[in-house]
C-alpha cells in the first residue's frame, strides 16, 4: 500500500471462495473455459448449474479482477488527477449507497472507487445476499443486487479506460485489461 493522504482501503483484499465448496468448483470450471480462449463459452451457464450460483461466483471473480487492475494504477488516480469520478465529459458518477449516503454525492475518482469497493465487499460478505453454504437459498432480490454491483463495477473499467489507459499501456497491462473487460461485457450481456 502506498502512504500519503490516500485511503489504504481503496485496494481491497481478494475475496476468497472456500476450496472444496461448490462455488469453488464453479470458479475452476470458469477458469478452465477461460483458458480455452473462447470468452463466449466461458460465460455460459454450465449445464445443470444454478443461475444464481453462477452469477455469484462470477460477480466475486469480477470484483477481484477489477480490484487488482485498479490496484496497479492507484498511484496515477489521485484527488488531484481525478477530482471527479468520470469516464469522459459526458459520464460523471456520483456516489450513493442508499444506507450511509442516501443522496448522491460528487467525489473524486479514488474516493468514489473506495466507497464502491467497500460497498461491494460488504455485499459479497453478507451471507443473506451471497450465501456460501450449499442449500442456503439466494434472496429473491439477488438478481437485482448482482446487476447493481456489476453496473457499478463497469464504472471502474470505464474510468480506467478513459482516464488511465496511457498508464495501463506504460505498465504493459492492456492485454489483461482488455481480456478482463471483454469477459465482463460478454458475461453481463
Amino acid at each position: 500500500f502506498r502512504s500519503g493522504s490516500r485511503s489504504s482501503k481503496t485496494f481491497k483484499p481478494k475475496k476468497n471462495i472456500p476450496e472444496g465448496s461448490h462455488q469453488y468448483e464453479l470458479l475452476k470450471h470458469a477458469e478452465a473455459t477461460l483458458g480455452s480462449g473462447n470468452l463466449r463459452q466461458a460465460v455460459m451457464l454450465p449445464e445443470g448449474e444454478d443461475l444464481n450460483e453462477w452469477i455469484a461466483v462470477n460477480t466475486v471473480d469480477f470484483f477481484n479482477q477489477i480490484n487488482m487492475l485498479y490496484g496497479t494504477i492507484t498511484e496515477f488516480c489521485t484527488e488531484g488527477s481525478c477530482p471527479v469520478m468520470s469516464a469522459g465529459p459526458r459520464y460523471e458518477y456520483h456516489w450513493a449507497d442508499g444506507t450511509n449516503i442516501k443522496k448522491p454525492i460528487k467525489c473524486s475518482a479514488p474516493k468514489y472507487i473506495d466507497y464502491l469497493m467497500t460497498w461491494v465487499q460488504d455485499q459479497l460478505d453478507d451471507e443473506t445476499l451471497f450465501p456460501s453454504k450449499i442449500g442456503v437459498p439466494f434472496p429473491k432480490n439477488f438478481m437485482s443486487v448482482a446487476k447493481t454491483i456489476l453496473k457499478r463495477l463497469f464504472r471502474v473499467y470505464a474510468h480506467i479506460y478513459h482516464q488511465h489507459f496511457d498508464s495501463v499501456m506504460r505498465l504493459q497491462e492492456e492485454a489483461h485489461l482488455n481480456t478482463s473487460f471483454k469477459h465482463f461485457i460478454f458475461f453481463v450481456q
